[in-house]
């Protein structure tokens, strides 16, 4: 599958910002679909995933009540909503797609990446 992230841009503090990711290839509803992002001099964290079907959705605890992760199969795509960003939020975001529920926090256990697309948080 291939995957491309888009919507960043930038956002005043306290703005929002829903970001998506496409995907290629006609089983998109296979793949447990993850948002990771990643800040200078950081290291990439996980930020929310959503199962297959959409019915399953996790997200950081440092973010949750932030973001809302969804899906459209019909669609191959698969959103991030974001709300109340700060400084702290700014960030490239990187979609990732995987097989399976296990290890959806790590960055290793998902094989396919989108670009990245780059969040900047205005103050």
């Amino acid at each position: 599958v291939q995957l491309q992230a888009f919507g960043g841009g930038l956002v005043q503090r306290g703005g929002s910002l829903r970001l998506s990711c496409a995907a290629s290839g006609r089983i998109f509803s296979a793949y447990f679909m993850g948002w990771f992002r990643q800040a200078p001099g950081k290291e990439r964290e996980f930020v929310a995933a959503i199962s297959g079907s959409g019915v399953g959705t996790y997200y950081s605890g440092s973010l949750k009540g932030r973001t809302t992760v969804s899906r459209d199969n019909a669609k191959n795509t698969v959103y991030l909503q974001m709300y109340s960003l700060t400084a702290e939020d700014a960030a490239v975001y990187y979609c990732a797609a995987k097989i399976g529920t296990i290890g959806y926090m790590s960055v290793r256990e998902y094989g396919y990446w989108g670009q990245g697309t780059l969040v900047t948080v205005s103050s």
